[in-house]
């Protein structure tokens, strides 16, 4: 007997679509930066992080059915070769509220912050043990969303400095750090000769910016602001990356959409508060131009994306099968 379509569409519904909260929260922390650096009296931030928020908990909610009613397919999401990658943007989602959150409600932002990191160790236990003890991964599984399960670690210094020991922090720095360039290289591997992503993931190419950009914010958080020679260097492989991947943007635009286009934002997140951050400390008239083109870029590239997942909502384009 066929399932009914509802019971259908949420057994469908992928874990990636936690992307789509990393996406509004990093928007959010962004604007909360830029307004901050600006000094303006209004911030869009809190608003926006509120959004994020709800968002984040219609999702969990959705997933919690999922688990509740196909749990079987939960599972299948778990041992999957390429689905895995995307299992902690759950996790990760819950660190950037509580970097969201850190300056309005200090307490939540604590809790949020404990929550994730525990899971996002959790899941990169999980993850490493299965790409160690495996027998189905191969090189076309590789994709740049490789990255979120262990480079992910990256981002627990930013609250974490302001809410627990100094040790927890570098030792999720350290984690990230250590396995960004081990999968860099093998990455530029796959790519160079194995030849090009499938077409729905190609926008993950955008998570190349992610560790260089949050590694410059994280090594802010532990280096008290300062911004030393491997800031810089950070940056640089941050800006480097932009710039890559900017100039292929005729390719990009052409792409059909699939809900991995919200690859294209945090990583965009990213790096506009990675460059507001070097513009508040360096006083830079070129760099406050890049900081500015980068948030005008980060919102019209979020506005395009709420539209677009809208419509596929609307379409019954995603939560299908092979979507």
């Amino acid at each position: 007997m066929k399932e009914p379509d509802s019971q259908a569409r949420l057994m469908n519904f992928p874990v990636s679509w936690f992307a789509t909260t990393m996406g509004m929260s990093g928007f959010a922390i962004a604007w909360s930066r830029f307004a901050a650096w600006q000094n303006w009296t209004y911030t869009p931030g809190p608003v926006l992080m509120a959004v994020a928020l709800v968002l984040f908990l219609l999702l969990a909610t959705i997933y919690g059915m999922k688990a509740l009613r196909h749990p079987h397919a939960v599972l299948a999401e778990f041992n999957h070769p390429v689905k895995l990658a995307f299992v902690p943007t759950f996790s990760i989602s819950l660190l950037l509220l509580a970097i969201g959150s850190l300056q309005l409600a200090p307490a939540w932002a604590f809790w949020l912050w404990v929550t994730g990191t525990a899971l996002h160790l959790a899941v990169t236990l999980y993850v490493l043990s299965s790409w160690i003890h495996h027998s189905r991964y191969e090189i076309a599984h590789l994709n740049p969303a490789w990255f979120i399960p262990v480079v992910g670690n990256i981002l627990v210094p930013i609250a974490g400095v302001h809410l627990a020991a100094p040790g927890i922090s570098w030792f999720f720095f350290s984690t990230g750090l250590f396995f960004w360039p081990v999968l860099t290289a093998i990455l530029f591997y796959r790519l160079i000769f194995h030849g090009s992503l499938p077409e729905r993931f190609m926008p993950t190419l955008f998570i190349f910016i992610a560790p260089p950009a949050v590694g410059f914010i994280s090594w802010l958080a532990l280096n008290g602001g300062v911004i030393d020679a491997f800031a810089r260097v950070l940056y640089a492989i941050a800006l480097f990356f932009s710039l890559l991947l900017f100039v292929q943007f005729g390719y990009f635009r052409r792409l059909k959409f699939f809900l991995s286009w919200w690859a294209y934002s945090f990583p965009l997140a990213a790096m506009a508060i990675a460059s507001v951050r070097l513009a508040e400390q360096t006083a830079s008239p070129e760099l406050a131009i890049l900081a500015s083109a980068l948030m005008a870029i980060l919102t019209a590239v979020i506005a395009v994306l709420v539209v677009r997942t809208a419509l596929a909502v609307a379409r019954r384009e995603v939560c299908v099968e092979g979507a």
